[in-house]
């Protein structure tokens, strides 16, 4: 099974993040990327310099022509920068693949702290597009900003995730990466209950885009038809690699290796 997945996110010209990733990731575990961009940034390493919205009559099309001729096993979204924006992704989701699993990384802000949604699109973001979500992928400040409420330690990683998934969404995978200590705990929470998944951490600069590569990722798994739990677990291994196999590129926050499933960079 070749498994397709529809990529609706941001193009990052650095190549790290946003829509570049996505596609890297998804080909390397074995799917085919399409894609509707909903935005150009000018982006290196060192943070966001520019971003031109896409118009978001544009961004229908480019979901309808795909969605109708190609199709999808998943669809996973990344930066919806608006409330318009993220409106007109979820008319064409429930015109063209309500039944389609969706992947939905709630792209906030950028690693050098550009904001990338509009403060308003937070609330249409978990009124309208958060309940149609397979899977949730929020980082802790995404998670915070969308429960309303702040994480008070490890131990409340729990009590923040059930307020996520009473939302709405089939699955939560809240990521322990912004937290301290030497292990990145990630905790998913779907109906059969609450799984962790965890990796050594590794001290470096090089993260940017790790939080589109692992969505990313999960949904390729998806598309292919594993079940979440295993889906996720290919994609937190993928994604430890890639962290591990750096190219150190740029001065600032570097991309990850998502090609060392191919050959290493």
């Amino acid at each position: 099974m070749v498994g397709r997945v529809l990529i609706v996110a941001g193009s990052d010209s650095g190549g790290g993040a946003g829509i570049q990733a996505d596609i890297k990731s998804v080909s390397a575990l074995g799917a085919f990327a399409t894609t509707a961009i909903t935005a150009l940034t000018a982006q290196n390493t060192l943070g966001v310099h520019g971003v031109m919205p896409v118009p978001v009559e544009f961004i229908d099309q480019q979901m309808n022509v795909v969605l109708t001729d190609i199709g999808a096993d998943c669809i996973k979204t990344g930066m919806l920068h608006n409330s318009s924006v993220i409106e007109t992704v979820v008319a064409a989701l429930e015109r063209d693949a309500a039944d389609t699993p969706l992947v939905v990384d709630p792209v906030m802000v950028a690693k050098g702290g550009a904001a990338l949604l509009q403060d308003e699109g937070v609330t249409t973001l978990r009124s309208r597009l958060v309940p149609r979500a397979t899977l949730l992928t929020p980082n802790v400040p995404e998670a915070e900003a969308l429960a309303g409420r702040t994480l008070k330690g490890e131990d409340d990683m729990e009590a923040l995730g059930r307020v996520l998934f009473e939302l709405g969404p089939q699955a939560v995978l809240l990521k322990g990466g912004h937290m301290d200590g030497p292990v990145v705990r990630d905790m998913l929470i779907t109906e059969n209950g609450i799984r962790y998944y965890e990796n050594p951490r590794i001290e470096t600069l090089h993260t940017h885009g790790t939080g589109c590569t692992l969505a990313s990722s999960t949904a390729a798994g998806i598309a292919k038809g594993l079940e979440i739990e295993d889906a996720v677990a290919q994609a937190e291994a993928f994604l430890h690699k890639a962290i591990e196999t750096a190219p150190g590129l740029g001065s600032g926050h570097g991309p990850v290796n998502h090609l060392h499933t191919v050959r290493t960079l």
